[in-house]
């Protein structure tokens, strides 16, 4: 098929000054739940009219140093693994450097319109899935009084049990030992979804948390490794086929290493079943904002018969859900940081604390 140049979009006052607003916010969600915050600054990027391509991979290209400096601050409160997180990335460096061939391949076959479908189908399926199950696990834990017991799961203490020679390595942050070959296709994995939507916080920190058994702090924090080394191979790669809009990397960038910090600080101030709920509920209101817009690429695919007029009032739907997803994350975790911060300053607590 022939190529097509892509076309980026024109920015004016207004989308640059949203563009700002977006990239902060997705800092501070990027910071406090290690995540990459990508999945809200993709859809928003595919919202104001970026091309569903150009959005994953200019937000790859603002993520890496993004995710740089969240994992330096979280590595200053002792939450970062680095060990773990070098072993995974190691395998999800492959999985980005083949998930971008996949993406470009889909464009290059159906267009702009295949590519933003395939986006929004993907966030649309990982984010209910993953979304629901953290979710249930956070509102289990809110159940039993907000009591802390980070167990592991059933499938990370059956995965901590199996002994294979000469694999065997313990992660010491993470308080976890397991055969370094069960990290291999979590990493993977993780690296194929970061090159598909721009973020494998989706299975890099639930896979973490159940299936290698660290805990969720722990998780989150580790994951902005990954973010980094996912966020730089799959610029390189994006880049080299003209598809990073460095414009907007800058201005999200810009906007995000101030949020990042915030976010990174509110961690310290919250229960780790905090950081799965604002996770859950971000990822579910987005998968409903992605949703809406699947009937408008499928129309524009010639694959369904939804009137202008219906298409035009899903994407502004769309829009509204996502400023949801925006709001409701943004809420929960100023609440939460003012919250433990009251805790924190209460009479008593200091002492608690050093005991």
């Amino acid at each position: 098929m022939e190529h097509t140049a892509i076309q980026f979009i024109d920015l004016q006052y207004g989308s640059v000054l949203s563009l700002l607003v977006i990239g902060f916010v997705g800092g501070v969600v990027s910071g406090f739940i290690g995540s990459g915050g990508a999945f809200v600054l993709t859809p928003a990027m595919m919202s104001l009219g970026v091309p569903g391509v150009v959005a994953v991979a200019s937000n790859m290209c603002h993520k890496f140093p993004k995710a740089l400096v969240g994992a330096w601050k979280r590595h200053q409160f002792g939450q970062v693994d680095i060990k773990l997180g070098l072993w995974m990335a190691a395998s999800a460096a492959v999985g980005v450097w083949i998930g971008a061939d996949i993406q470009r391949g889909i464009r290059e076959a159906y267009g702009e319109a295949g590519s933003n479908l395939y986006v929004s189908t993907a966030f649309v399926v990982v984010l209910t899935v993953v979304g629901l199950f953290v979710l249930l696990d956070a509102l289990r834990t809110i159940r039993a009084g907000g009591v802390e017991q980070e167990k592991a799961s059933r499938l990370a203490r059956w995965v901590q049990s199996v002994e294979i020679p000469g694999t065997m390595i313990h992660f010491k942050t993470a308080n976890t030992r397991v055969s370094a070959l069960f990290t291999v296709p979590l990493g993977f994995a993780t690296g194929m979804l970061a090159a598909t939507i721009a973020v494998g916080g989706f299975i890099g920190v639930p896979g973490m948390i159940y299936v290698l058994g660290a805990p969720a702090l722990v998780a989150s924090a580790t994951e902005l490794v990954l973010a980094f080394v996912m966020g730089l191979g799959g610029s390189i790669n994006y880049a080299l086929h003209g598809l990073v809009d460095i414009r907007l990397a800058l201005i999200l960038l810009a906007a995000s290493l101030f949020g990042v910090q915030l976010g990174a600080i509110g961690t310290t101030y919250v229960r780790p079943h905090v950081i799965k709920l604002v996770m859950a509920a971000i990822m579910l209101i987005v998968a409903v904002s992605r949703g809406l817009m699947l009937p408008v690429y499928l129309t524009q695919l010639g694959h369904a018969g939804v009137s202008e007029a219906t298409m035009s009032m899903l994407s502004r739907a769309s829009m509204v859900f996502l400023v949801l997803a925006l709001c409701t994350g943004g809420l929960i975790i100023l609440m939460a940081m003012f919250k433990g911060r009251g805790l924190a300053a209460a009479p008593g607590t200091r002492e608690e604390t050093a005991d």
